[in-house]
């Protein structure tokens, strides 16, 4: 869902399994299944507790024969993310748009802050990187956007796409407990259809929890459109006097999906 700093493997976020009909095909989604989880756990060690988006490699796609539905695309970290400009950030390698509120900062490269969230730092050799960070310095809420392009197979729907968020709460609680022990535990919300600014299909969930006396609320949205997986994932340091809540859903409010049709 941390997400998404430190990649491992050949770097690609997501290579979808494909539920074929013959020996062949299945064995096939197997290597790409275990490939999958594999890249995952190395990309979500960069968010110690926050592997919720482990979910996302499991159950995304359905049946397509080994047809190609899409061209597949690549990472180009050549071309720039994006561009802040004001409170509005504009995307370069992706196309979609954000708003920051008042009191928030944007920025193109890691807050060095997260590591004591749970964060790893990202290495500059890795083949894929997180668009945009965006984070209140006062409380360490922070909100993190990333694209990534679809593989070339795997056709998306509302019902996957559910399927991955619903996969996301034994995840967390799993990767809650092992970061803080039993001793803490979260309330999990089931997923929900989520409408996000120019997504064909989104999802979000998210679990509330208290360490150390302060309650925290970690989320995930989940999106896809034509040709891009979208992953939006937020952290809310709920402090007294601050609106962090009310900031970090109109970040999400704001996000848009710019369409090249």
């Amino acid at each position: 869902m941390g997400i998404r700093q430190n990649r491992g493997g050949d770097g690609e976020k997501q290579k979808r399994s494909l539920f074929t009909v013959n020996h062949t095909d299945r064995l096939s989604d197997q290597h790409r299944n275990s490939r999958m989880v594999k890249e995952m756990k190395a990309m979500m060690r960069t968010r110690k507790i926050f592997c919720v988006v482990l979910l996302a490699l499991s159950l995304t796609g359905c049946a397509t024969g080994l047809l190609p539905v899409r061209e597949g695309l690549k990472e180009n970290l050549s071309v720039p993310a994006g561009k802040i400009e004001g409170n509005q950030f504009t995307g370069i390698r992706y196309p979609f748009k954000v708003t920051c509120p008042a009191g928030w900062k944007m920025s193109l490269e890691f807050p060095d802050f997260m590591v004591n969230l749970g964060y790893d730092k990202p290495s500059p050799y890795d083949k894929e990187q997180t668009e945009l960070y965006l984070f209140n310095p006062s409380t360490q809420s922070n909100v993190q956007i990333d694209l990534t392009p679809a593989d070339a197979y795997t056709v998306f729907n509302q019902e996957k796409i559910r399927s991955l968020t619903v996969m996301g709460g034994s995840s967390f609680r799993e990767e809650l407990e092992h970061e803080y022990g039993k001793e803490v535990e979260a309330d999990v919300n089931p997923p929900q259809p989520f409408k996000l600014n120019g997504a064909q299909y989104a999802a979000k969930s998210y679990a509330t929890y208290s360490v150390k006396g302060s309650r925290r609320e970690q989320g995930w949205i989940y999106a896809f459109s034509e040709p891009y997986q979208m992953f939006i994932l937020y952290l809310i340091m709920d402090k007294e006097g601050t609106k962090d809540q009310q900031d970090v859903t109109s970040i999400i409010d704001s996000f848009e999906f710019l369409s090249k049709k």
